[in-house]
């Protein structure tokens, strides 16, 4: 079966393609491209395919990686920040969440979730506890720059951000804000 043959200009000019350079990946005419688009003629099967299979490829070459797409400043703050400060650098920052680190290793996370149990739910103030170690949650999950899209959209389901690093160095973060950017 033959999919929707409305998709192959919208595809081809998503990809910034022009009908001949997409007939010269698909190994077709450019007269050909510009009939089916028109609805001209009755397309063959291995025409189509030939179209569809090309599309794919250059789809699949140009998805955005956790590189291209992470933002190279990381906010973060120490195991051993002040739950004050870390409420502060927050609020100065505008993030909801921060990476929690020891030296330059991940160790924990802290957002404005756990930051509102913490004081309300328990009934604490924010000078309670020493320092964020003690209230912090898992890390962020840890991606390579290569990380395709796919993994990254599937990550932000269930996590408020993703760490990017390239040769066990953090090089960026990628937040559901990031990923947007990308979608929208």
């Amino acid at each position: 079966m033959l999919p929707s043959l409305d998709l192959i200009p919208e595809r081809r000019r998503k990809l910034g393609l022009t009908q001949s350079q997409l007939a010269e990946l698909a190994g077709v005419s450019q007269s050909y491209i510009a009939k089916l688009e028109a609805g001209n003629i009755e397309p063959s099967y291995i025409k189509v395919k030939a179209l569809i299979e090309a599309l794919d490829r250059l789809e699949q070459n140009k998805q955005v990686t956790a590189g291209e797409l992470m933002n190279r400043s990381i906010v973060s703050i120490q195991k051993l920040t002040s739950i004050q400060e870390a409420i502060s650098i927050m609020k100065r920052t505008g993030f909801s969440q921060l990476p929690v680190l020891d030296g330059d290793k991940p160790v924990g996370s802290v957002s404005e979730t756990t930051l509102l149990e913490y004081i309300i739910s328990m009934g604490k103030s924010p000078s309670s506890a020493r320092n964020v170690s003690e209230i912090m949650d898992e890390p962020f999950p840890q991606v390579n720059e290569d990380a395709p899209l796919s993994l990254l959209s599937n990550l932000l389901k269930f996590y408020p951000a993703i760490l990017v690093q390239k040769k066990g160095n953090l090089t960026g973060i990628i937040t559901k804000v990031d990923l947007l950017g990308v979608i929208a």
